[in-house]
């Protein structure tokens, strides 16, 4: 056999195969999902992020009919793994979870990475910062603990969960507020950072409340004050910054995202998966116990509510002291 008609042949049979396995997208919009959905996390297991994905995928299994397999992309205070989503296919079968980073990358010049380069599916739950310090510390309440750091620039070392992360900024935004300086010590995730802060080795952590509950639970912490717009449900009896005169209301939240283009009936049904997920028993139970507030948002809400971060972080962000 020459090799035209090796060619020729080749064609044919590429053709043919294109025609009888061809779909329109409509046609493979309404048989999704028939395939795995692989879920990106962008931070390490056992973490928050990772531990509420992992109850949502489970969920989302039982709508969906397909595998929703969890992936672990770590690194850059979540950028890999958000920007893993971002070049995907937009097909639905790889989707991630976005933390509020996301609207903060660009102010920070940590990636290239806009909330204009996604599809929404839905925002899932939101977290409060607040400011905790040993049990034993010379400060019992917020407005000692701002006058102690002005007595003592620059000393108070404040312990936060990575280099540009939201806990990072949420003491930057209060140092700004209240007028003082501190010492920001950064740490790869917020569980050292706590471990260092119950040690002894720094003075203060600016991470969320369910995050130093174990802390608290024991007696070697307190919390001074919540950045919420309401008392957290951890610790109830604490104030938050506003309630005290600091007008700082900062934390953290999270959801899901596809490829920016993915079809509105595939975010659809993703959405929907979602939504039920969150009236689980496994979902709720988890929420509870991590301390975390779930809040739903659809597509377009959510959308709309991660460009109006993106435009604060991005006023905030160059307005603050880092380092």
């Amino acid at each position: 056999m020459d090799r035209l008609t090796n060619l020729f042949i080749s064609i044919v049979a590429a053709l043919c195969l294109a025609s009888c396995s061809n779909q329109s997208p409509e046609e493979a919009d309404e048989r999704y999902p028939e395939d795995q959905v692989s879920l990106i996390v962008p931070f390490a297991t056992g973490g928050a992020s990772d531990v509420v994905s992992r109850a949502v995928a489970m969920a989302m299994e039982e709508e969906l009919g397909v595998p929703v397999v969890v992936v672990n992309k770590t690194g850059g205070v979540g950028a890999i793994g958000v920007y893993d989503v971002m070049m995907a296919n937009a097909d639905g079968y790889r989707i991630g979870y976005v933390p509020v980073e996301l609207v903060m990358y660009d102010g920070l010049q940590i990636a290239s990475i806009s909330p204009y380069e996604f599809a929404y599916i839905s925002r899932l739950m939101e977290i409060p910062a607040a400011i905790t310090v040993s049990a034993d510390a010379p400060y019992n309440t917020l407005d000692e603990f701002i006058t102690y750091a002005k007595e003592h620039p620059g000393e108070l070392q404040i312990g936060n969960s990575g280099t540009g992360s939201i806990w990072h900024i949420a003491a930057g935004a209060l140092a700004q507020e209240a007028g003082v300086e501190f010492n920001y010590v950064p740490f790869e995730g917020a569980a050292p950072a706590v471990g260092s802060l119950l040690g002894g080795h720094i003075d203060a952590v600016s991470v969320s409340p369910s995050e130093v509950k174990t802390g608290l639970d024991s007696g070697d912490l307190k919390v001074l004050g919540v950045m919420g717009n309401e008392r957290d449900p951890v610790v109830p009896d604490v104030p938050t910054m506003k309630e005290q005169g600091y007008d700082v209301v900062l934390g953290g939240w999270g959801g899901f995202v596809a490829p920016k283009d993915t079809p509105e009936e595939i975010i659809a049904a993703l959405d929907a998966a979602i939504e039920k997920s969150m009236e689980t028993e496994t979902f709720q139970t988890l929420a509870e116990s991590r301390g975390l507030t779930p809040a739903y948002l659809p597509g377009q809400a959510f959308e709309a509510f991660a460009v109006e971060q993106y435009e604060f972080f991005n006023e905030l962000i160059p307005s603050i002291e880092m380092e």
